[in-house]
């Protein structure tokens, strides 16, 4: 009897209709264009403007997108993960929230919260349900609702995160298609250096946190990027030599679109020529977890069934791994 694999049947994304350009951003804080795209490569993110909406209603518009594609009823979902950390609320999950308003009335759901790593985290997770014969439509969404706990006078985070995500669906599948394997890894002393100070049991928000500033995102880049660089690298190598592959047999490296930078040192210590990476951070910025899926969707029209990928992410926490798959449609 063949093994179960779970395999992706569809992608789709969501980003907001506003566009935060480098431009706009000069009469907002002290920098300028050139400065912002040699350090970031990033030259625009998009932000949620619409009144009332929250990150479940993008999650909404890419889950409906997603059961258009794959010709799903939302009643034949099984299961959702919602990878984000900026949900509606601290309680409930957000992949509920998203779970009611599409109408889903026959699955359940939960949120995964690892930063930039939640989409790498939450795809393996769901696969194993495919896997284990449990469950036959799992959808997976990586999203951020960053803008949301972004201080735009701190010119060192809000030139870089925007707002969107996408969703998979994964299905079940006796081909060799989908999720082949996956290293997940963890660091919880690199909670240190990107966090949020106040707003969790350890330090709750109060008058003096607000004015402080302590509910937007902190950030001590040095360290995360030599840490990322290191982890995403080591994750891919060590992903590669347990499946006997070679980077000729890589058809498309998928990185975490967190800095330009982070980026290419990654492509250039694995030896991938950039022709064979993913990048839409120019137009995107960093979504947190939602920049895989994204990057999916925009490359959606260049995969071919068979073609191997790797994913591979960082995120605060520390946070970080990767994935080997075969696209399956």
């Amino acid at each position: 009897m063949s093994r179960k694999l779970a395999t992706i049947t569809g992608v789709h994304g969501y980003v907001p209709d506003y566009i935060l350009t480098n431009q706009e951003l000069e009469t907002m804080v002290d920098t300028n264009d050139e400065w912002i795209q040699s350090r970031t490569g990033i030259k625009e993110r998009r932000i949620l403007k619409k009144e009332g909406w929250a990150a479940s209603d993008m999650g909404v518009e890419m889950v409906k997108g997603l059961l258009e594609k794959t010709n799903t009823k939302p009643e034949e979902i099984d299961f959702l993960i919602c990878a984000t950390i900026t949900g509606d609320r601290i309680f409930p999950d957000t992949a509920n929230t998203i779970l009611d308003k599409v109408g889903a009335k026959n699955a359940f759901g939960y949120d995964i919260s690892a930063a930039c790593s939640g989409f790498l985290y939450a795809l393996s997770t769901g696969a194993k349900f495919v896997e284990s014969g449990s469950h036959k439509k799992v959808v997976i969404v990586g999203l951020d609702y960053m803008s949301s706990i972004i201080n735009y006078k701190d010119r060192s985070t809000c030139i870089i995160f925007g707002d969107g995500g996408g969703a998979v669906m994964l299905e079940p599948t006796e081909e060799k298609t989908g999720v082949q394997d996956s290293i997940l890894r963890a660091d919880g002393s690199g909670r240190e250096y990107l966090h949020m100070k106040a707003g969790g049991s350890l330090k709750p928000h109060t008058a003096e946190t607000l004015a402080l500033g302590e509910q937007y995102v902190f950030q001590e880049g040095r360290p995360v990027f030599k840490a990322a660089v290191r982890g995403m690298s080591s994750a891919v190598k060590d992903l590669l030599q347990r499946n006997n592959l070679t980077n000729d047999d890589i058809d498309w490296v998928v990185p975490h679109q967190a800095n330009i930078r982070i980026i290419t040192s990654v492509a250039n210590q694995l030896d991938f020529p950039m022709e064979k990476v993913m990048l839409n951070i120019h137009k995107y910025g960093n979504t947190t977890a939602g920049t895989l899926p994204l990057c999916l969707w925009d490359y959606e029209s260049q995969l071919k069934k068979g073609d191997k990928l790797v994913l591979t992410a960082f995120g605060g926490g520390f946070t970080w791994g990767a994935i080997y798959l075969v696209w399956g449609y």
